[in-house]
């Protein structure tokens, strides 16, 4: 991999008045809102806006007619170039908005820019909010969710943005010093980002590291450099949060800011705990506590001492699964830095009911059983934001029972082995595969292991449409397996560890058509 890019520092634009007659070129329309909101957001301070993208108007017909409002309003200030795009269109415009997807090195038409911009670089440079940034591989949109929730249940005004498919521009001018900002973003995001200086959350926290993008990165070490970004403009008086192994070690000790560690593993954490004496960790029973410095957050003392106590923040969940529990544990400890007490802590995250397409329980099907009075009830699951194995693995363990799995998928230049490794060991009731380069790796692995599998399917519908024969056929035989002690439930867990090219426009497009599959075939 080339050297990475770096960017002058500051922002092109310093007020919202510089925007005023500005030509602004949008580069990557898109599907998932970023682009739009950007097209919408210059449009409104006096922009004069091109929306060029190589997608064509087909293919971006749900964008363009959420922008007919827009287009109607502003005429000629706003022109779409669509279906690849115009030389023109970048060396004449004042700034170019650049969408994370899009590399920079050796791209010819953002060498013509006299600017480059994205709406993360333009809302950190305008707003005054104080930001909470979270990055990593594993759990960064169920965390922010977590934090979101949390914030918003504790009585802030606080709003949520990023990779999770909101454009802070959406809420920038609603942002103040008392309204705290959540922001999840992705290696393409922050690596936009870099030598900027703009970047300076007051806590910033990174989630489980495994490999991922290594069909853009080529290393580990090209795609960890970019995560470092969240930290590397922080100052002594600010917060990092990271992880108890190998790479939270080089992240603790390569960030200026204060640090907390966190750990699920409960002979960690106890090390960890030790050796660090505050942070976060889950015990045996899967409860979440935290420890911090008494000095600056008094509700973490002993009441009868005054002496740094760890605290409960969390019992209970609504969403299945280790990870989840992890996820909450990294926004409890976010929380507590923003001062809310344990206890209110631990109500806020019994209450917090997940997000779509993360282990996103949305339909229930009973199964009669022939001749008996016996009903089989399964659950659905939506986890279609698990593109990588390791997510996949997780989700297929969160259940005291063997779940029906549905995988596979695209490749991403990722290593099925240890998911393999995973299953062989708790092996699911059912695996139906999905076609595609990810699943052509995984099938082989599977074989090796004697793990049977179903499919692959040429589409999600025939496999949805076999997997009810299956249910219907095995039912009985799946009833004496649990003999008199039938389970409240049996999960179907549609958690692919794979992208989505080919079949759907993105992960979460293949997760709103899986529900709406199940909910017609079941």
């Amino acid at each position: 991999m080339s050297k990475p890019h770096s960017y002058p520092p500051g922002c092109s634009i310093t007020s919202l008045s510089d925007i005023e007659g500005k030509r602004i070129t949008v580069m990557g329309l898109g599907l998932n809102g970023g682009g739009e909101a950007a097209v919408r957001f210059f449009l409104n301070h006096g922009a004069i806006v091109t929306a060029t993208d190589m997608k064509t108007k087909e293919q971006l017909a749900p964008t363009l007619n959420r922008l007919l409002p827009e287009i109607r309003k502003y005429g000629r200030k706003l022109r779409f170039v669509l279906g690849g795009h115009k030389d023109e269109d970048f060396s004449t415009a004042d700034i170019v908005i650049k969408n994370p997807g899009v590399k920079i090195q050796g791209n010819r038409y953002l060498a013509l820019a006299k600017a480059i911009e994205t709406d993360l670089s333009i809302f950190l440079s305008l707003s005054t909010a104080p930001i909470i940034a979270v990055t990593g591989s594993k759990g960064k949109s169920s965390t922010v969710s977590a934090i979101h929730y949390g914030l918003k249940a504790a009585g802030f005004n606080a709003f949520l943005g990023g990779n999770i498919t909101v454009s802070p521009l959406t809420f920038l001018e609603e942002t103040s010093e008392a309204t705290p900002v959540v922001l999840e973003l992705s290696s393409w995001q922050l690596a936009d980002l870099r030598g900027r200086g703009v970047l300076k959350p007051k806590i910033s926290l990174i989630t489980t590291i495994v490999p991922d993008h290594q069909n853009w990165y080529g290393s580990m070490e090209n795609y960890v450099a970019d995560k470092k970004l969240i930290y590397a403009d922080q100052t002594p008086s600010q917060w990092t949060i990271c992880g108890t192994d190998s790479w939270g070690d080089i992240f603790a000790s390569e960030t200026k800011a204060k640090v907390l560690r966190y750990s699920a593993n409960p002979q960690t954490a106890v090390q960890a705990q030790n050796a660090l004496t505050k942070g976060g960790w889950l015990d045996a029973e899967g409860r979440g506590w935290v420890s911090l410095p008494t000095e600056q957050f008094p509700n973490f003392a002993s009441n009868a001492t005054g002496s740094s106590q760890p605290q409960l923040v969390m019992d209970s969940l609504l969403v299945p699964g280790i990870h989840s529990k992890q996820n909450a544990l990294m926004a409890a400890l976010v929380l507590a830095l923003i001062q809310v007490p344990p206890q209110r802590i631990q109500n806020v995250l019994s209450l917090w009911p997940g997000i779509p397409h993360r282990l996103e329980y949305f339909h229930r099907w009973h199964l009669q059983l022939k001749d008996s009075d016996t009903q089989l009830e399964y659950r659905f699951y939506n986890d279609s934001a698990a593109t990588v194995p390791e997510a996949a693995a997780a989700a297929a363990q969160a259940f005291p029972i063997p779940v029906q799995l549905i995988c596979g998928g695209t490749d991403k230049e990722l290593d099925f082995t240890e998911f393999v490794q995973k299953i062989k060991a708790h092996p699911p009731a059912n695996i139906h595969l999905l076609p595609g380069t990810a699943t052509n790796k995984l099938v082989p692995l599977l074989v090796q292991e004697g793990i049977p599998y179903r499919g692959p399917y040429q589409t999600l519908g025939l496999l949805l449409h076999d997997l009810k024969l299956c249910l219907e056929s095995s039912a009985s035989w799946t009833a004496r397996q649990y003999k008199d002690k039938l389970p409240e439930f049996i999960p179907v867990v549609f958690s692919p560890g794979a992208t989505s090219f080919g079949l759907f426009d993105n992960e979460f497009h293949r997760g709103e058509v899986f529900k709406k599959l199940v909910k017609n075939i079941f």
